[in-house]
């Protein structure tokens, strides 16, 4: 119990290093790798991208690894698609196994799919460059987390994952100009890997439906390219939830609504609020409405879900969409199942 209480003070301690930081210097678009920040399960994206609380399956990885301690089944099992904005869509997967009483051990995997980009280089001709052909970026991530219970309001826990983002080949050129004889084209690789982790902190005080969720995400050293280093999308963010009917009504069954709301405070962006709300029936069908603040492009988010039990197995289906400015919207589908 004392190394939970020292892991939530970290979580609190680093959130106010990042909020008088923030409030100090102000960053813009100074990280890289930064499809670690693209949003998983479409559950969660109906609710405004709150997912540092209120989700209770595999997709929790990505989110806040604490939540997985609050998986029911043995296995659990998530599949997710992303359609996005330019064509750059993605693909992620989460997998939890419970470990008896000791804890839930889960895997993450997320690939991006960027398009084909067409490439260019200089040249001594009229236009001043040459086509290369085309090529295709690459990104992903692959991870392995541990959740513990601890009792039956608090868990814990911690993702570790290793990052990989391929960016093709850059052209080098040697020589002030085309006419020198020492002019020369050679080619260089980007293709970088990392090691970055995620920690987070669960209670549930077990009153009215009332949460609180932690999480730091993107913990990692910096990257280098050339000579100039720059560090992940860490993040710090806070959650919590309540179920208004509980406080209303002395008996809920069929019906139940939990209102959200998130605190995210990026390394290099200003702090971001986002409210949720979920209306559900019978535990079976969902509606899900959310606003995201303190955004350039995105702020509405909607989605629908549907729960049922197929001889003993929970299946779960989820539809999201996003508001994304003059990018048009993202949509979010996702799939999942318990044994």
């Amino acid at each position: 119990m004392k190394i939970n209480i020292k892991i939530l003070q970290l979580l609190l301690f680093s959130a106010l290093l990042v909020s008088v930081s923030s409030s100090q210097i102000k960053k813009k678009a100074q990280v890289g790798f930064r499809f670690l920040e693209n949003p998983v399960s479409a559950e969660v994206m109906g609710k405004g991208g709150i997912g540092v609380v209120g989700l209770s399956n595999s997709n929790a990885v990505f989110w806040n690894p604490a939540l997985l301690g609050q998986i029911d089944n043995p296995v659990d099992i998530s599949f997710n698609h992303t359609r996005s904005i330019a064509d750059m869509n993605y693909n992620a997967g989460a997998a939890a196994f419970k470990l008896g009483d000791f804890g839930i051990i889960a895997l993450s995997l997320m690939a991006m799919d960027y398009g084909d980009f067409y490439g260019t280089v200089r040249a001594a001709n009229d236009q001043g460059y040459t086509e290369t052909g085309t090529f295709s970026p690459s990104a992903y991530a692959a991870g392995i987390a541990f959740s513990q219970q601890i009792t039956d309001r608090f868990s814990y826990g911690v993702h570790i994952k290793y990052a990989r983002q391929d960016l093709g080949e850059a052209y080098i050129s040697t020589g002030t100009s085309f006419e020198d004889s020492t002019f020369s084209l050679s080619t260089v690789e980007y293709d970088k890997g990392i090691i970055a982790m995620d920690v987070g902190a669960y209670y549930d005080f077990l009153f009215k439906g009332i949460t609180f969720g932690a999480s730091l995400q993107n913990i990692s050293p910096e990257v280098k390219y050339e000579l100039h280093e720059f560090p992940l999308p860490f993040s710090v963010s806070f959650g919590a939830t309540i179920e208004p009917l509980q406080i209303f009504m002395q008996e809920v069954v069929d019906h139940k609504i939990v209102i959200s709301i998130e605190s995210k405070h990026p390394r290099d962006f200003g702090e971001k609020v986002k409210f949720g709300a979920e209306y559900s029936f019978l535990d079976m069908l969902a509606a899900r409405v959310g606003y995201q603040s303190n955004y350039d492009e995105r702020d509405l988010t909607a989605g629908v879900g549907f729960r049922k039990d197929i001889s003993g197995h929970p299946i779960r289906i989820d539809y999201a969409f996003e508001r994304f400015g003059l990018f048009g919207d993202r949509h979010f589908i996702s799939v999942g199942i318990g044994y």
